[in-house]
């Protein structure tokens, strides 16, 4: 699920799950297992890419809907837990933005120091609400530190996913880059954010940036008890159903 193919000493993991790389429990469950290693590993920095013509897609609705309650109350720890620990690993880390990142893939990216996008077809976006859940409250957090608490206000509850142009003007992505060169630029800036301070500074300084984030994640957990009763709602009422059915015929 997770391809790991080091470029010296970056570390490059790919998504490698499916046609569009959709976030289920076991995808969420490896990524936690890989950026965990990450924190003793060797490798200076990381590049997180997609396979084929997405980043990732967001979360595999068919098979929420099909585990209903009893696959929610473990999928929602673990993707709250993926986001986490992407965003906690004090090494740095780009998000190499090779086609779409819908949902929870846009949050994904956004845990990501820098974030580069192909110049191409892909959006990104949050529309999570249109599917009728919300997210874990990390994803919020991460989304407030990656664009601002007005910027994400309007991503998430407009709910829209946007062009590469758009989503660099919005602060969501940092620069675009044409699809043949994104893996190359994103080892190159990667390589750049270890070497312009030591390790250690980098990894202070990053967990100062983000410290207050984790602390109101910590402090609102009993936000998440609510989205998993609320995803559970969604398994079995028809609005996430419906949402998939509308997407599905465009």
């Amino acid at each position: 699920m997770i391809e790991r193919s080091d470029d010296g000493d970056i570390a490059v993991l790919r998504l490698a799950h499916g046609p569009v790389n959709a976030m289920d429990l076991e995808l969420c469950e490896s990524l936690i297992a890989q950026f965990h290693s990450l924190v003793t590993d060797p490798a200076r920095a990381v590049v997180l890419i997609g396979s084929g013509s997405s980043f990732s897609a967001g979360v595999d609705l068919r098979r929420f809907l099909d585990g209903g309650a009893d696959y929610v109350k473990r999928f929602l720890p673990a993707l709250a837990g993926c986001f986490q620990a992407a965003f906690e690993l004090t090494t740095p880390v780009v998000a190499a933005v090779n086609g779409h990142a819908i949902a929870g893939g846009c949050v994904l990216a956004a845990t990501a120091d820098v974030t580069l996008m192909t110049d191409g077809k892909g959006r990104i976006g949050v529309p999570e609400i249109k599917v009728g859940v919300p997210f874990p409250r990390i994803a919020l957090e991460v989304l407030r530190y990656a664009v601002g608490e007005v910027a994400a206000r309007r991503l998430v509850l407009g709910a829209r996913t946007y062009p590469p142009t758009e989503a660099k003007a919005l602060g969501l992505v940092d620069d675009l880059v044409e699809g043949d060169d994104l893996l190359a630029r994103a080892v190159q800036a990667a390589r750049e954010l270890a070497e312009q301070a030591p390790a250690d500074t980098f990894a202070a300084t990053k967990t100062q940036l983000r410290r207050e984030a984790l602390e109101r994640t910590a402090r609102y957990a009993d936000d998440d008890a609510t989205a998993i009763q609320l995803w559970s709602s969604r398994a079995t009422d028809g609005w996430t159903a419906r949402y998939l059915e509308s997407i599905t015929r465009r």
